[in-house]
């Protein structure tokens, strides 16, 4: 897939331009100090820039903020579909549980990339899933 320069430099500009977040969780993925695992952020895809995205294990990591309302969740909707219709599967937090729940989120992300026996995983208290 070859890299549009638009979104080469829009992916440069959110790098810089980072909120605490993304930071936050850029310090535990950066330098392979998840399990090894290499991650990238802001790293281009399509027509979209994925925040963080681990290629080896095609794992998409969103950070969403305060201001994904009904409309910019439609939006989210469509890009979660297009990045799982080329073959990486999405996971998404809130910007206040990464910083608030740092750990558990690094644990849910191990998780995802098979790091740890699903019995072992703790859930947020919002997530249904069992």
């Amino acid at each position: 897939m070859r890299r549009d320069p638009l979104y080469t430099a829009r992916a440069r500009e959110l790098r810089q331009n980072a909120n605490d977040a993304e930071k936050r969780l850029w310090s535990i993925l950066r330098a392979k100090r998840l399990g090894g695992f290499k991650f990238r952020r802001q790293h281009a895809l399509g027509q979209y820039i994925a925040d963080f995205i681990c290629l080896s294990a095609r794992l998409v990591i969103e950070v969403d903020g305060d201001t994904h309302d009904d409309a910019r969740q439609v939006v989210d909707a469509k890009r979660t579909e297009y990045i799982e219709r080329i073959g990486y599967r999405v996971i998404r937090f809130w910007n206040s549980e990464v910083l608030q729940s740092t750990d558990e989120v690094a644990h849910l992300i191990a998780d995802a990339l098979g790091m740890i026996p699903p019995a072992q995983v703790q859930r947020f208290p919002s997530d249904p899933s069992p």
